[in-house]
């Protein structure tokens, strides 16, 4: 079983690692998936760490994840951005994988989007169309709260009732609507790939 006394020290000493080395306070944080990581490169007064200079950070070995934290400001609000991130299929533990979103939480940040690429069952949606996740299904087997409870990252049992918070999709559909874009809501179905499904 993981250490998570050991593991909650080492997240807070890489969150002190982090604040050391920018001015910024993050209140938002995104998690790039492949072929976004040029937002990170439009942030001002940017700060940049690859994650090899950043102790016990995990390093991704996928094509389209640079490994990179930048913390800098996208118009009047400080966000953490990761250029790249692990994946549970690349032989990294759950612990491992969650490891960053915990120093992100440590780093202040409330406040956090994810993104990827995915395939959907849906016959409606095509290749290219955006959408927001309302709800997941956890298929990967395993889980990051598995193990014995550490009380400083959060609840034994979370309340998942609202997951994805419905003011942030609320506001994603409208900004959507402004840009004029399509924009769908889901359940994210998490396999622990990295196979593709078949047809």
């Amino acid at each position: 079983a993981v250490n998570l006394t050991g593991e909650y020290e080492r997240v807070a000493a890489v969150a002190q690692f982090i604040v050391a080395r920018t001015r910024h306070k993050p209140k938002v944080g995104l998690v790039l998936g492949s072929g976004l990581g040029g937002f990170a490169d439009e942030l001002a007064e940017a700060v940049v760490i690859p994650y090899e200079l950043i102790p016990h950070f995990p390093q991704p070995t996928v094509e389209g994840h640079p490994g990179r934290l930048v913390i800098g400001k996208s118009g009047s609000v400080a966000v953490a951005v990761m250029q790249g991130r692990v994946h549970y299929y690349e032989g990294y533990t759950i612990q491992q994988v969650v490891f960053p979103v915990r120093v992100m939480a440590l780093l202040g940040v409330r406040v956090l989007l994810l993104t990827n690429t995915v395939g959907a069952i849906n016959p409606r949606l095509k290749a290219g169309d955006l959408l927001v996740i309302r709800d997941h299904i956890n298929w990967q087997g395993t889980n990051p709260l598995l193990g014995p409870h550490e009380p400083r990252f959060g609840p034994r049992f979370p309340d998942m009732t609202e997951a994805y918070s419905p003011r942030l999709l609320e506001l994603a559909h409208a900004e959507a609507k402004k840009l004029g874009l399509e924009l769908s809501e889901g359940v994210y179905a998490g396999v622990a790939g990295p196979s593709y499904e078949t047809p």
